[in-house]
């Protein structure tokens, strides 16, 4: 059904037929009228779970089995658009043999503070690598004629009172932090949806905020597909549809659409805005009914396969002082009961039913059948200190009589899941105790971990092998052996920071906020950019990830193309024994700016797969938008003009090779008033000769400010912030309020 055979359906139908389109019949599905068709939507982002049918009203009992794909804590790792595309193909792919028309996903709301408990279903610290992986998952997802939602929209970085806590974040972090990863999705890739959350932003909840859901969404960033709510988020149904949002989620028995038909009859809502919303839903609707669905049955093993294959390239190798890869001959002592037990996604409600489960250690002895094992530690929250002791004791045994000891640890699902925050990020007492007492019997010791958001790491100085494996999905077992025996060189780099403490941590003292507030007070210095402000000293920085081979990079060039983007070219050289992946990844400065900014920025990154002793020409491209930053009193994007400074490296603090590169900026011509001050004043492009004219002829004036000044300063420089409008005082009488009134109108004048 075309857009115009949709709106003539719409004619068709009463006000109460178009109230209950916008919202749900039952939790998963929307409502069926006359010529327009039901449709359900469901969980992802990391796979599909949709519950089987008779399955409880809250949607939270068994789901069908489906491909639990890594989730996007690993994703993010892997740096690599392709493979998220390929991904969210899977997705669609899974979706569409299910009859589910939307899969609520991805997700791309930034790790503010490693404590959030929803981390594992984000991408990054960043939002150029969440913008860049989040675009990708879409455009899979769509290829299959399923939609994708993006969520969670906006600011929801803790799940602390996440139903009513106001996200207070001032405008240029809000925009150029916290919403453009959004924005990159929206405009690149038009997801079908996006699904507004549960918080407020600034007091006003997401799912009424008009300037969110539609100044913002629809008018600046050009989206034109619905929004719908997160489950349970709307407040107010009336204001929310005002807002912009479309879709209530889930159903509520009709109880709020009756509120929208009595308030058409009222006069208080404009029935035009309910028709808008209306025909976006049937739109979304009669689209999917249109749609071929993909033939079943699913190929459960090549979607295995390519799990497997994401979970390894998601796997970041921190440390290896020769220990990795395995040798397949060596005695290899397996502990610890994540080995046996995988943890392979967050709990909530993106928990996945797999179609199957690979674990370590049958993987592990895949290769090395007489590998031994024991467990190191129990995964209970209750804790007998003698099976602790006793369980230990095994492993040093097991440890001390092997080549290389591999210790599985990680975060037990019960210290991280959506709907509540973690405390700390220690891993338990037990299991750091298990590596301690395992690395003194065994100096040969690779610790591979399995966790949603970063741990501290006591003992990354006494480890000679660190493998972060965070949680792989189904197939990550079989992923991480493969990294292990060397079948698989690992490229993964970090989507986030690894401090060395809590406290060191960007939102350390405004998380979680109190009182129904979280002050976002660490404003632009977000992760890496926090660290890096501050010159602090990390366990291991943004972007870092090591390979079994090595790579040397040429040096760089940068030039603006016609578009106003910076193109930056570099030779990438494999210089190992041995095929590998490299994530280049492209980082600008501009000393000497005007505003606020961290010592370096995320602008661009590539993922480059090179044969042993291959180069290639790698070229990157950094958007001018991407340069631009959020000018508060312009309200919009502005870029600042200058030499920038591109640096190319490994990471955020393993940087190859730089060059500068000539931006050329916006014009920006903000209106003077009488509080403007004589700075901006002479920077004004009318105004700052006429004043300077006039200032050059108050000798006097000029003379008595100058013996009062350091020597070696300029009138200008202390002037800088006088307000003109009170300039009179200070000019003896020779500046009227009637002329500086007039220098107003001047500068303010349209310019021919």
């Amino acid at each position: 059904m075309t857009i115009t055979q949709t709106t003539a359906a719409l004619e068709g139908l009463t006000v109460e037929d178009k109230a209950g389109l916008t919202s749900g019949a039952s939790f998963w599905r929307t409502k069926a009228v006359t010529g327009i068709p039901s449709v359900m939507l469901t969980d992802g982002p990391h796979g599909l779970r949709k519950q089987r049918e008779g399955g409880d009203h809250l949607g939270i009992g068994d789901s069908v089995p489906a491909t639990c794909f890594p989730p996007a804590v690993a994703i993010g790792s892997s740096w690599d658009v392709e493979l998220a595309e390929r991904l969210g193909a899977a997705l669609g792919v899974e979706s569409s043999i299910e009859d589910v028309a939307v899969i609520l996903g991805p997700g791309v709301n930034i790790k503010r503070s490693p404590l959030c408990g929803r981390n594992f279903e984000y991408l990054s610290e960043d939002p150029i690598v969440s913008g860049v992986l989040g675009t990708g998952l879409v455009r899979g997802i769509q290829s299959q004629g399923v939609g994708a939602s993006l969520k969670h929209f906006a600011a929801n970085n803790q799940e602390h009172d996440r139903m009513r806590a106001s996200s207070d974040v001032d405008p240029r972090p809000l925009r150029e932090i916290y919403l453009r990863g959004f924005q990159r999705v929206v405009e690149d890739a038009q997801p079908y949806t996006v699904m507004c959350s549960y918080n407020r932003i600034n007091g006003v909840f997401a799912s009424e905020d008009p300037w969110l859901l539609t100044s913002v969404l629809r008018d600046e960033w050009g989206f034109e597909g619905l929004v719908v709510s997160d489950w349970g988020a709307v407040n107010d149904r009336i204001a929310a549809l005002k807002a912009g949002l479309d879709l209530e989620m889930p159903g509520n028995g009709g109880q709020t659409d009756a509120k929208l038909v009595a308030a058409v009859a009222s006069g208080d809502l404009d029935e035009q805005v309910l028709d808008a919303s209306a025909q976006r839903i049937a739109t979304l609707a009669t689209r999917w009914a249109a749609t071929p669905r993909v033939e079943g049955p699913l190929d459960v093993d090549a979607h295995h396969a390519l799990a497997r294959e994401a979970a390894a390239r998601s796997i970041v190798l921190l440390k290896n002082d020769s220990v990795l890869p395995l040798a397949p001959d060596a005695k290899i002592a397996v502990i610890g009961a994540f080995a046996e037990k995988p943890r392979y996604q967050g709990a909530g409600s993106s928990m996945i039913h797999p179609t199957r489960l690979d674990d370590a250690l049958t993987a592990i002895r895949a290769v090395v059948p007489d590998a031994s094992y024991s467990a190191g530690f129990g995964l209970s929250a209750d804790v007998d200190p003698a099976e602790t002791a006793r369980l230990r004791e095994e492993a040093v045994a097991a440890a001390s009589t092997a080549d290389v000891a591999v210790v599985c640890a990680g975060l037990p699902a019960r210290l991280e899941s959506e709907g509540y925050d973690r405390d700390d990020i220690d891993l338990p007492a037990e299991q750091l105790a298990v590596i301690d007492a395992v690395v003194a019997a065994n100096p040969r010791t690779v610790v591979v971990l399995s966790n949603g958001s970063v741990v501290a790491l006591p003992f990354a100085e006494r480890v000679p092998a660190i493998v972060e494996a965070w949680l792989l999905g189904q197939a990550g077992g079989g992923a991480t052996a493969d990294v292990l025996f060397g079948a698989v060189n690992p490229s993964g780099k970090l989507a986030e920071t690894i401090p060395h403490r809590l406290e060191d941590t960007p939102a350390f003292l405004n998380f979680p906020g109190e009182e129904g507030h979280v002050r976002y007070g660490e404003g632009l210095f977000v992760g890496y950019r926090w660290y890096d402000a501050r010159r602090m000293d990390v366990a291991f920085p943004f972007g870092h990830g090591l390979s079994y081979t090595t790579f040397a990079y040429g040096d760089a060039s940068a030039e603006v193309d016609a578009d106003g983007d910076v193109e930056v070219s570099l030779s990438v050289t494999n210089t190992g024994d041995r095929a590998g992946r490299e994530v280049v990844q492209v980082y600008t400065s501009l000393p000497g700016s005007t505003v606020q900014r961290a010592p370096r920025e995320l602008k661009a990154f590539a993922s480059v797969e090179l044969e042993a002793g291959e180069s290639r020409e790698v070229v990157l491209t950094v958007r001018r938008a991407d340069l631009a930053y959020w000018h508060v009193p312009a309200d919009r994007w502005v870029v600042e003009g200058g030499s920038y400074l591109v640096e190319v490296g490994a990471s955020s603090r393993d940087l190859r090779s730089s060059v500068p590169v000539v931006v050329e900026g916006d014009v920006v011509r903000l209106p003077l008033t009488r509080e403007s001050s004589l700075g901006e004043v002479f920077a004004h492009p009318v105004a700052g000769p006429m004043v300077q004219a006039a200032m050059a002829g108050m000798a006097q004036m000029m003379e008595g400010a100058a013996s009062i000044m350091p020597e070696g300063v300029s009138m200008e420089k202390m002037m800088a912030s006088f307000p003109i409008g009170r300039i009179g005082m200070m000019a003896d009488g020779q500046i009227s309020p009637e002329m500086i009134d007039g220098l107003i109108a001047a500068a303010n004048a349209p310019q021919m």
